[in-house]
């Protein structure tokens, strides 16, 4: 496979192509929040850990939540589907296109945000999904017009299912994340959250932790998102490879979720997952392209797990402290800054006055009864 590596500039261009189609998400920042990472955990919780017995770590962490939970359709892929579209059209012809349509396979978000693209720009499209999606997720593909094809919940599945379909209507493939375009989508996430940090610090010094260390910095100390696909975490990496921000990964462990961390430790890409985790949209192995990104050290600086229970801690925690409505995925970066040990350690280490670090909320997919449902289990 080819990869034409993304830079920075081509995630500039992907942001001046979809601006018209896609939101300006807000950034949110929450003292309660930054309090309880600032604050040690428990000698208990510590417990079973490599850490256990000795004393828990004490960063010091402002945190500055972009939220792509309010992002159309809810989640960040709506970029990374109208990037793609938008550059499929480019290519191949707007009549072409329209005569066959597209497919791709999701759990989701992907899946809704290419029928958003596609109902938006008059294309028609065919989406595969697992039969374990979330039911609010399948109905909000299907309100879009897009002919939805069940499958089994795996990516070998997923893709067996695809090439059926693509038999019948000739639609032509859109990646759900191992793709340059998408890619160059999701990290529009990345520019936008760097602005408008720059702006609320301005603004506003007191947010930062640098305030009272003389003022400051040109950006943020740290980035840290979901990794399942990896297209979030490679488009993020990428915009901000060029500055100092250091770009973190974060994953379930649950059944091996952690295929990205394992990937890592072993020099070498985790090609296949089964997992049922509660975060349902990082079931899936890292991309090939994605991992040419990921895996390169100066621009991914590490990936961290966390458990289901501390995924539930973390959703809990935004739910009653920040009133923000988000899926289990998109909490598993906090949930790191929050409980991992590890990276706890690293911010204490590396920065003694502390990190202002940005926790992508990746999307808001879910419903009250899947919320109630994870904390009546």
């Amino acid at each position: 496979m080819v990869f034409t590596t993304p830079t920075p500039s081509s995630i500039q261009e992907a942001y001046n192509l979809i601006t018209p189609y896609v939101h300006r998400t807000p950034l949110l920042t929450n003292r309660t929040l930054n309090t309880v990472a600032s604050t040690p955990q428990t000698p208990d919780a510590l417990v079973g850990t490599p850490f256990e017995g000795s004393s828990p770590a004490q960063p010091k962490i402002n945190f500055f939540f972009k939220c792509e939970n309010y992002q159309r359709i809810g989640a960040f892929k709506a970029r990374g589907a109208f990037h793609a579209l938008l550059r499929l059209i480019e290519r191949v012809g707007e009549e072409e296109v329209k005569k066959k349509g597209v497919i791709t396979h999701s759990s989701g978000n992907h899946a809704q945000a290419l029928a958003l693209a596609a109902s938006t720009l008059g294309v028609p499209a065919y989406i595969v999904m697992p039969r374990i999606s979330t039911p609010s997720k399948i109905a909000g593909t299907q309100s879009h017009g897009a002919e939805v094809t069940f499958s089994g919940s795996t990516s070998v599945e997923r893709e067996a299912v695809v090439a059926e379909v693509q038999a019948r209507t000739g639609a032509i493939f859109v990646p759900p994340y191992d793709d340059f375009n998408i890619i160059c989508g999701q990290g529009t996430t990345g520019l936008e959250m760097h602005a408008q940090y720059l702006d609320a610090v301005k603004g506003e010094p007191k947010l930062s932790v640098h305030n009272k260390a003389g003022g400051v910095g040109a950006g943020l100390d740290a980035v840290i998102t979901p990794v399942g696909g990896g297209g979030l975490n490679s488009g993020v990496a990428t915009f901000f490879s060029d500055k100092e921000t250091k770009v973190f990964g974060a994953e379930p462990n649950f059944e091996g979720a952690d295929d990205c961390r394992r990937g890592l430790d072993a020099g070498q890409r985790v090609e296949r997952v089964r997992t049922l985790t509660i975060a349902d949209g990082l079931r899936t192995p890292v991309g090939v392209l994605n991992w040419e990104v990921i895996s390169d050290n100066k621009k991914v600086a590490g990936v961290f797990s966390v458990s289901e229970e501390q995924i539930k801690a973390a959703i809990r925690l935004v739910l009653e402290r920040m009133k923000v409505v988000v899926e289990p995925s998109a909490v598993v970066g906090l949930a790191v800054c929050l409980y991992n040990e590890e990276f706890r350690r690293l911010v204490e280490k590396e920065a003694p006055d502390g990190w202002d670090i940005g926790i992508v909320f990746s999307g808001g997919n879910t419903t009250v009864e899947a919320i109630g449902k994870l904390f009546n289990s």
